[in-house]
């Protein structure tokens, strides 16, 4: 199958490729649609990917095609412990049969990748999804794909499909420590720091050809650097990006936020987020993505007036629901329903 065949194969844009000769463009918030997908898995194997990284392969409990997906997608995997976690797909869209993820190991982090490298074989798992934030767009002249580290698992599937179209630039510390090297495109170039030294990141995006479709994952300095730099050395490029963290809170202000069940009232910093003061009265507190698009956090609120930050709540949410992990009071303070 050709490179274009392929992609046609993936289905329709989700978001229709917006030309950019004129004036440079970042990607808007993809909303993310709830598509209703609760399934029952069966992990089929747990193997080591990279130092620190485990590949996890799934398959449908009682056997039978699970639902389809398009490079980019997410699952939401609901742990042992009750925590929701999204991971995004690294495998192959036409395998109707397996779902794969990969996880890094983050051992000061809030514990959800510990349950994930503690799995088994033959472990019963729940997801939702698939979902997907990070939608590939179909119609671009050319791509430029910049992976970092565990960001190379949404990158993967994209770079697959776009074939020749793509370029396929892969960061890391070093070998030992970069999954899926086995499986990347043959006209990949891998970067590892102990080999090459640190990547001029700016000369790499630098050399996407115009008007090409940027798509750049991994750690917070990487889609910093790419969100600083790509426009002034590539005026004519799209700029797509997906982080594993919660994004900074910038041009906020302090406000109360009082929980009705039990009367308390946490000052909300400037530069924290609603999710963060409450985890200091609630540790307990349900959340996933950190981003505003889940829905995990979504909590309705009794009083106040909402900031929306979110790329979730439909209109008709939008009065009386927010989400904590990135919304906020556009006055002084809120009353939530927890």
């Amino acid at each position: 199958m050709s490179a274009a065949a392929g992609l046609r194969a993936l289905g329709v844009a989700v978001d229709a490729y917006k030309s950019v000769v004129t004036r440079p463009a970042v990607a808007r918030p993809h909303p993310v649609r709830h598509r209703g997908f609760d399934l029952d898995t069966v992990v089929e194997n747990v193997r080591a990917e990279a130092v620190g990284v485990v590949g996890i392969s799934l398959r449908r409990a009682g056997g039978g095609p699970l639902p389809a997906w398009r490079p980019g997608a997410h699952l939401d995997v609901f742990l042992p412990s009750g925590r929701q976690r999204p991971y995004s797909l690294c495998g192959d869209p036409l395998d109707r049969y397996r779902y794969r993820i990969a996880v890094r190991r983050i051992d000061d982090g809030g514990g959800g990748s510990r349950e994930m490298h503690a799995l088994r074989a033959g472990d019963a798992l729940r997801i939702r999804g698939p979902r997907n934030a990070f939608p590939l767009v179909t119609t671009a002249p050319s791509y430029l794909f910049v992976a970092a580290g565990i960001g190379i698992t949404p990158i993967l599937p994209m770079a697959r499909a776009a074939g020749a179209r793509g370029r396929l630039v892969y960061l890391g510390r070093s070998r030992e420590t970069m999954p899926l090297l086995a499986e990347l495109p043959a006209n990949a170039e891998i970067r590892p720091d102990d080999e090459t030294g640190p990547t001029d990141l700016a000369a790499v995006l630098a050399g996407a050809a115009p008007g090409a479709a940027v798509y750049v994952c991994g750690p917070p300095p990487v889609l910093e650097l790419a969100q600083r730099t790509v426009f002034a050395v590539n005026p004519t490029a799209s700029l797509h990006t997906e982080r594993f963290s919660a994004r900074p809170v910038t041009d906020g202000r302090a406000f109360d936020l009082t929980l009705a069940r039990t009367g308390r009232t946490v000052r909300v910093g400037a530069t924290e987020t609603a999710l963060d003061a409450i985890r200091r009265v609630a540790p307990d507190v349900t959340f996933s993505c950190r981003q505003g698009f889940c829905g995990t956090c979504k909590t309705r609120v009794l009083a106040g007036e909402i900031e929306h930050r979110d790329r979730l709540l439909v209109q008709g949410e939008r009065p009386d629901h927010l989400l904590t992990c990135v919304s906020r009071a556009a006055s002084d303070a809120l009353t939530l329903d927890l």
